[in-house]
């Protein structure tokens, strides 16, 4: 519990790594990092999670870190992983809390196991790439991701195996400062804090320490269509978005908000990608839990 590596077999014999985090015996919520991240993520939700009696169940996506790469995997993959997870941990309904690269897993469960996810809260969450006309709202790196796959596929791949070996190299004290200075002060501010600095970043890098592929594989899911509508979402939705986000814009988020059934939007002023899920976990659990 709290962090330890445990290892479930899926019918196929695939491995599965996941960690758990808070209340052994609380109410259960499963995790979705973001991209590129890993299970270790939820390593934010720890202390809130155990005030509020929440049991956070965190996986790694197939190919990321310590779960067997899965090729060709689609999005609609997942929700058949999670409940054969869940049934392996007694666990029959349950919450689902994503983070940025994490909301199109949450959307999918949401949509396809309806009968067993209660509700979803998504923050600083991704939206549908493939169906954006306009992308304007999406980071400029990711932008330029997007043109290169569409122009020059291969070299696109050449270039996440040359980030391989630099992605996954751990990030020395003394450079952090530099790192942050690239970021706005509304997300630099809680990175300064070391806690939250290796929740984010060790993640991340792990995820890249492990394979360059499960990494390509989980970035392609993003810009494919999801297979599904959100209009088809019915499970309630919490969607969190901070007006300062950079990496996807709150336009994005109020668009997603209108498109959804069940939704209860929380637009937070003066918070940005990284500091709404740091600074706002406790009230975003809370209003999960209710």
């Amino acid at each position: 519990m709290n962090g330890e590596r445990q290892i479930f077999r899926r019918e196929n014999g695939a491995a599965v790594a996941f960690s758990e985090y808070g209340d052994p015996n609380g109410a259960p919520v499963f995790f979705c990092h973001g991209w590129p991240s890993s299970r270790t993520m939820a390593e934010l939700t720890d202390e809130s999670a155990k005030k509020l009696g929440l049991r956070i169940v965190s996986p790694d996506r197939p190919g990321i870190r310590d779960s067997k790469f899965q090729p060709d995997r689609t999005l609609l993959d997942w929700p058949p992983l999670l409940l054969e997870l869940a049934t392996h941990l007694q666990i029959d309904t349950f919450k689902i809390l994503a983070i940025s690269g994490g909301a199109p897993y949450a959307y999918v469960a949401a949509w396809m196991i309806q009968e067993r996810v209660e509700a979803i809260a998504v923050v600083s969450g991704a939206p549908p790439i493939a169906e954006l006309e306009d992308r304007s709202g999406l980071l400029t790196l990711y932008n330029r991701l997007l043109a290169l796959r569409g122009s020059r596929p291969g070299l696109l791949r050449i270039l996440f195996h040359i980030a391989q070996p630099f992605a996954s190299m751990k990030v020395p004290i003394r450079v952090r400062p530099l790192l942050l200075k690239i970021l706005q002060p509304c997300d630099a501010n809680v990175l300064r804090d070391a806690k939250s600095f290796e929740a984010c970043f060790e993640s991340a890098r792990q995820a890249w320490r492990s394979s360059a592929a499960g990494v390509m594989t989980d970035a392609e899911i993003y810009a494919n269509p999801w297979g599904f509508a959100l209009e088809e979402v019915r499970v309630p939705v919490r969607l969190w978005h901070g007006k300062k986000d950079r990496t996807f814009s709150f336009r994005l988020a109020e668009q997603i908000a209108t498109r959804l059934p069940n939704c209860e939007f929380h637009l937070v002023d003066g918070a940005g990608h990284y500091s709404l899920p740091i600074r706002h976990t406790h009230e975003i659990l809370a209003n999960l839990l209710r």
